[in-house]
């Protein structure tokens, strides 16, 4: 995978990382050469003036969206736990969400919406978009980008309860198969408090209201 170290730490930073531009000159040499390959298979002509450096680009572009393989989530979380005694519900909510579905490598995108319930800990709250880019940086279903989110919370900060939605459109059906250009896909994933209906409507409702 690609040289990229860990992003750096800014907590003005809450919604994405910094783009760093840092790659191993092999692997994007190797990879361009495969992109290439591919453009004459689509029967384009790479050496034309549009083309010549799109291989490179593409290259760069892949590693740059998959970079979450390198990235520890747990690591970040360890990074900003404070002990406090605040034991109510903690909701970020319309975090973005660039991702790629696994089966065609076409984008899927959107937002997440996340909470937990503090066990005498809480972590800071850039943390928790950041986790939600680490694994949505990695070849992905929706479905199973909603656990991870879940279990690294659960497991990392052991709160009372963690509840992630997460709410997408994708290109897969948006651009062929089906071609449903308006179609939203939801999924949700709970632990502990957020298992109670009561506690589970809480988090749906606030997460559905706007700031006036």
């Amino acid at each position: 995978m690609s040289d990229i170290n860990n992003i750096p730490d800014r907590d003005d930073d809450i919604y994405g990382y910094e783009k760093i531009d840092r790659y191993n000159p092999e692997l994007i040499a190797s990879l361009s050469g495969h992109y290439k390959e591919i453009l004459k298979q689509l029967g384009e002509h790479p050496e034309r003036e549009g083309l010549l450096k799109t291989p490179e680009r593409v290259a760069k572009a892949m590693l740059y969206l998959t970079q979450g393989y390198d990235l520890d989530a747990r690591q970040i979380l360890n990074s900003a736990l404070f002990k406090e005694e605040y034991s109510q519900m903690v909701v970020v909510k319309d975090i973005e969400v660039y991702s790629m579905c696994e089966h065609h490598m076409l984008p899927f995108f959107g937002k997440a919406h996340i909470a937990y319930i503090p066990n005498g800990y809480v972590v800071g709250l850039s943390k928790i978009p950041r986790v939600v880019d680490v694994y949505s940086r990695r070849l992905q279903v929706q479905e199973r980008l909603t656990n991870e989110i879940r279990d690294c919370i659960q497991e990392t900060l052991k709160p009372i309860g963690v509840g992630v939605v997460i709410e997408c459109r994708h290109l897969c059906m948006c651009m062929r198969g089906v071609q449903k250009q308006n179609s939203v896909t939801t999924t949700s994933a709970f632990t502990g408090g957020f298992l109670q209906e009561k506690t589970r409507a809480e988090f749906l409702n606030l997460i559905s209201q706007k700031l006036s």
